[in-house]
């Protein structure tokens, strides 16, 4: 199992995303092999759950929601987020510190 790595975008940072559906609050909940844990209120993981993904990293790492991009994975539990203007750092601390 590859362990979890936010790596740095052209403009910012890029990372991978495992989402677990129906939870009942959103939130980080650590690491999952080479991912980052996300549970969402949202009842699958596409659609719906693309919005409220953006729209909780946006809240968490208090930025514009359109800073934040889904490159890969739109349909799928295991999604690949790209962050603009912030650092790896950054986004690391900002979700896990």
């Amino acid at each position: 199992m590859r362990e979890f790595k936010i790596t740095k975008a052209e403009e910012g940072a890029a990372f991978a995303v495992h989402i677990v559906p129906k939870s009942v609050k959103n939130e980080v909940v650590g690491k999952h092999g080479d991912a980052l844990k996300i549970k969402l209120i949202t009842t699958g993981v596409g659609g719906i759950a693309n919005d409220t993904l953006i729209n909780f990293l946006a809240q968490k790492l208090e930025i514009e929601r359109e800073k934040i991009e889904i490159a890969a994975g739109l349909a799928s539990a295991e999604k690949m987020v790209v962050v603009v203007g912030l650092t790896p750092t950054e986004v690391e601390n900002r979700l896990l510190g």
